[in-house]
Parts: structure tokens; C-alpha cells; sequence
């Protein structure tokens, strides 16, 4: 169903679709919105959150999805939980050189160990479907930043002196005094407290600590370097899960670089102390990667 535009009537502002509060004068244009959902909406003021808007395309089906909190709580615990499963048995850099891995895990565990290896646990952080579930959560973040934080830098950039009384009275805190004398020295008493000042006539903002407002997408953009990061190991040259061999003085090519990145010995030592003086094995090696 296609929103059209929405007329306030106390101003007759147009607005547009999925709008609650006016832009102009602040009034709630719907007055049957959903109670519970009025923190929401006095956060985005003026702003309509594509995610709230009514629509029957496929596409603001899949958005929505992406952009709904239940959704990527979800994929966090899948996550977790599978991240928690990976530790029952060790992960396949672990077992013996050689090995073969489906042998290893049955012949220890059993049918347990069958499943536990057919299923990509003894790989988890490079099997498929956790690399999936990387990347869902990965695009759920960006929507739902996208989603809510574009409304909330239209309405914090946009955002006007001047309101309804509507608006005033669905505040946390709210009071109403009767004399407005002394309302330009309490304004300039905020300023000189760094409070940023907008006027509008015989209306003030006072505003500090915006940056606070922005608070979950600081956090969702760590987050998003944080899964960039763990992807990097899928690029050739950046993670290699290989075993190189190379004599003293050799140069081999690393695998998986297709001929971009070798590695030279040049050189390898190693002494070894008696156990008994107390001295820690040491070992020695020199390696440059071209």
C-alpha cells in the first residue's frame, strides 16, 4: 500500500509518509499510535523510520527484516551458541600433522565426533554457515543503523524551536509556568552552562550531549569493524591455515597468493639446554616474507 503525504492539520505542514510528529509544530498527527511506541517516536521527531512505514514490496519486507531488533538478537545468539559448541572438541589446526580428520574425530569420539566434524564444528570459524551467519549480522547492523540513524540526524539537524504543546507534555519531565519574564535570562544562564542555544521568537532549545544520542550506532560501527575484521581471514595472503616447509636459505612461494607473497629462511638454530640446569629450550629462526 502506498503512504501518501500527510497534512498537519494545526499548521497544515506537509509531511511525509510514516511521519508522527509534524516537522513543523511538533503535533502528534496520528493520535492512535501505539502507546508504548512514543519514546520511538519523540526520538526520531519529524523523521519517519522507513522501518515503521506500511508497505507491501518485496524489498521493505527484506528491510524490515534485517532492521527488526528480535532479528539480530537472534543471529547473536545463534552465534554464541555455536561459537560455544566449537569448544567441546578441539578444532582440526589442532590434531595431529597428517591426520585425517574425519578418521581422528570418529576414532576418538565416536558418533558424536562423526557429527561434530560433518557439520563444520572442527572448522567453525571458516565453515560456511558460520561465515553466514557472520555476514547476517553483519548486514543487520547496517540496516537497522541506517534505519534509525538517518531519522535521527534529520531530526536532530532539522529539529525547531518552536513546538506543540502536545509535544512538551509527552516529555520525561515536563513543567508549565505562567510567566515567561524571566525566560531569556534562564536561556542565556543554559548557554553559559554550554548548553547550544536555538531561538524561535519567544521559543528557546537549549541542547547538550548530543553525541550520547548517537551512542548504539558508535557501538554497531565497532561492531561492524570487528566482523570486517574476522572476514579478512577469507582474502589470500591475509589468514593462512598451512603448513610451509622451507630448508635454510630456500625461498617458497605462500600458499593460496597465487605467486604474490613468498617466504625466505634465512636461517634456523636451535640449542638445547639440560633440563636439569633449570635453562628453558631455545630456539632460533630467521624468516623475511617478500
Amino acid at each position: 500500500m502506498e503512504q501518501k503525504e500527510i497534512q498537519c492539520n494545526h499548521c497544515g505542514h506537509v509531511n511525509p509518509p510514516g511521519t508522527q510528529l509534524c516537522q513543523s509544530c511538533g503535533k502528534m498527527i496520528n493520535e492512535d499510535y501505539d502507546k508504548k511506541k512514543i519514546k520511538d517516536l519523540m526520538r526520531y521527531d519529524g523523521s519517519a523510520v522507513r522501518s515503521k512505514v506500511r508497505s507491501q514490496s518485496i524489498f521493505d519486507k527484506i528491510w524490515n527484516f534485517f532492521t527488526s531488533i528480535k532479528v539480530g538478537v537472534t543471529i547473536i545468539a545463534i552465534i554464541a551458541i555455536s561459537a560455544a559448541v566449537g569448544t567441546i572438541l578441539p578444532q582440526e589446526y589442532f590434531i595431529p600433522i597428517g591426520a585425517d580428520p574425519a578418521q581422528h574425530y570418529t576414532e576418538l569420539y565416536g558418533t558424536f565426533g562423526t557429527l561434530y566434524y560433518k557439520f563444520g564444528f572442527t572448522q567453525l570459524y571458516s565453515s560456511w554457515w558460520f561465515v553466514l551467519l557472520m555476514g547476517l549480522l553483519a548486514l543487520s547492523l547496517i540496516a537497522a543503523s541506517v534505519d534509525r540513524g538517518v531519522p535521527l540526524y534529520k531530526s536532530l539537524k532539522n529539529q525547531r524551536a518552536k513546538k506543540h504543546a502536545s509535544f512538551f507534555k509527552r516529555q520525561r519531565l515536563f513543567n508549565e509556568y505562567e510567566s515567561t519574564d524571566n525566560a531569556a535570562d534562564i536561556a542565556k544562564a543554559f548557554e553559559s552552562k554550554k548548553y547550544k542555544l536555538k531561538t524561535d521568537g519567544d521559543h528557546y532549545l537549549l541542547e547538550k550531549g548530543r553525541l550520547s544520542r548517537w551512542g548504539p550506532y558508535i557501538n554497531h560501527t565497532g561492531l561492524i569493524i570487528l566482523l570486517a575484521g574476522s572476514m579478512l581471514r577469507f582474502f589470500p595472503g591475509v589468514y593462512i591455515d598451512e603448513i610451509i616447509y622451507a630448508q635454510e636459505g630456500e625461498t617458497v612461494s605462500i600458499p593460496t597468493t597465487e605467486g604474490q607473497y613468498y617466504m625466505r629462511n634465512d636461517g634456523f638454530t636451535i640449542d638445547t639446554y639440560d633440563e636439569d640446569s633449570g635453562t628453558v629450550l631455545m630456539r632460533h629462526c630467521r624468516t623475511a616474507w617478500l
